[in-house]
């Protein structure tokens, strides 16, 4: 199973790339959305979100995740549009 990690280009970007490497060292594969300069080799796939303001890279990095799970769903054949046990309830007055 793949890790998504969204690593942020911020003072914890160290103790990030370590937990990258444990998983990496345990044989996970990981797709990293992020705006930093990551070590070679360290993510098998990089997601790149632009760097801008430290309040809004949240809202960047989520846009990405959001095309992400609609791309994968997509590939796996999933019904992106009507999503199994989706319960909508509408209130009429």
């Amino acid at each position: 199973m793949p890790t998504v990690a969204v690593i942020p280009d911020d003072d914890l970007l160290p103790r990030n790339i370590s937990t990258v490497e444990e998983i990496k060292a345990r044989g996970g594969p990981v797709i990293a959305v992020t705006s930093a300069d990551l070590p070679a080799g360290l993510c098998d796939e990089v997601i790149r979100v632009p760097s801008g303001e430290p309040q809004l890279d949240p809202l960047l990095s989520s846009v990405a995740l959001q095309v992400f799970a609609w791309a994968w769903a997509k590939e796996l054949g999933r019904e992106v549009d009507r999503p199994r046990n989706l319960a909508k309830s509408v209130t009429v007055e």
